[in-house]
């Protein structure tokens, strides 16, 4: 599939089959969130990959956006591991943890995996309910499994602002 019609074709998945990623669908998953680019290739991204019935369980205390899928990825940034800015001391782990969770968002639609990226959900019952580590902050959880054939995009999905209002030439 070429890029942009993995661009255009994927959307927010709301509506997940009960039936398991198969493992080599997940490997390739996460392979491309391996090789995603970061910030002086630190690589500071930590996935956590939730598949058992309870951390499923624990999820749904987290973020009310699961939607049932079977599995979900929990990305998070090492805070200890990220490139630092020396202007301003910022640090790059939520923009490295964005651009891996893209690439593995993406990866999902070229295995046939649906996903949905998911930032509401309480990052300190997130921390405590996997027990995260100090210095470990989750960034995004991304829903994974195969669409349901009632599946739909939102009508959101198409709505795009005019490249004028986003683009400016300098």
């Amino acid at each position: 599939m070429d890029f942009m019609q993995l661009a255009q074709e994927r959307y927010s998945l709301r509506k997940f089959l009960k039936t398991p990623v198969k493992k080599e669908h997940l490997e390739a998953i996460l392979k491309a969130g391996h090789l995603a680019p970061t910030a002086c290739n630190k690589q500071p991204q930590k996935i956590y990959v939730l598949e058992s019935e309870a951390a499923l369980t624990k999820l749904d205390g987290c973020t009310k956006c699961r939607f049932e899928a079977p599995l979900a990825l929990l990305v998070c940034a090492d805070e200890n591991a990220c490139w630092v800015r020396r202007y301003d001391g910022a640090k790059s782990g939520e923009v490295d943890a964005s651009i891996v969770t893209t690439h593995l968002m993406l990866a999902a639609q070229e295995q046939g995996v649906g996903s949905l990226w998911v930032m509401a959900f309480d990052p300190a019952a997130v921390k405590e309910a996997y027990a995260l580590p100090e210095g470990i902050t989750p960034v995004a959880i991304l829903m994974l499994g195969y669409p349901d054939p009632a599946a739909e995009p939102d009508p959101q999905h198409s709505a795009f602002r005019d490249e004028e209002e986003i683009v400016s030439y300098l």
